[in-house]
């Protein structure tokens, strides 16, 4: 590698640092290309020489935290009862953690709209893809008979109904919870999903 491309991919990294400090901090409205390009000492026009848009820094962005967020969940799925009803507790707990701890940047996930036009990179859905498979895995273990096709939808639905809970219980308005009450909610839910769903079953 030449010393230019060296010192390119050295300001796109620094590049993508500086611009999750600042949705950190400020969250994603408040993700300047001018208060970035000065961060990290290049031109304000330099910045799209590093990425096509603030879409594809958006999203770099959010890979970070969805590689950070697969560590998360990876890391409770081992901590505790291997039974897969109580993993899937864990799990979610755990994404709820994640999402208290970054606010900021886990909202940046969904608040971000790419425009009408344009399609989100394959790298990009497969970063959120790899995801579901903590729920999948642990629900196919509970649910054998389902088709593959099955519990992927079911893995949707159960992370909705918990994305759902933390989102709103996160608000920082009349219908935010107190994180342990959100953290005690969120496992009543997944148990008593978990066992509608094996009743149904059999």
């Amino acid at each position: 590698m030449t010393k230019a491309l060296e010192r390119r991919e050295k300001l796109r990294g620094d590049l993508i640092l500086a611009a999750e400090r600042m949705i950190a901090s400020r969250g994603l409205a408040g993700l300047k290309t001018r208060d970035l390009a000065s961060e990290i000492g290049c031109a304000n026009g330099a910045v799209y020489n590093l990425v096509a848009d603030m879409d594809e820094l958006i999203l770099r962005v959010g890979s970070r935290t969805l590689h950070r967020l697969d560590d998360a969940l990876s890391a409770a799925e081992v901590a505790g009862e291997p039974s897969p009803q109580e993993r899937l507790v864990r799990i979610a707990i755990a994404y709820c953690d994640f999402a208290a701890e970054n606010l900021q940047l886990w909202r940046a996930l969904f608040e971000h709209r790419m425009e009408a036009d344009k399609v989100v990179p394959d790298w990009s859905v497969d970063d959120q893809m790899q995801l579901f498979r903590h729920i999948y895995v642990p629900l196919a273990a509970l649910l054998p008979k389902r088709s593959p096709e099955e519990l992927g939808i079911t893995a949707r639905s159960l992370f909705s109904a918990v994305h759902g809970m933390v989102a709103l219980g996160l608000e920082q308005k009349l219908v935010a919870v107190p994180l342990p009450a959100l953290r005690k909610e969120i496992a009543g839910l997944v148990r008593a999903m978990i066992d509608g769903l094996i009743a149904r079953a059999a």
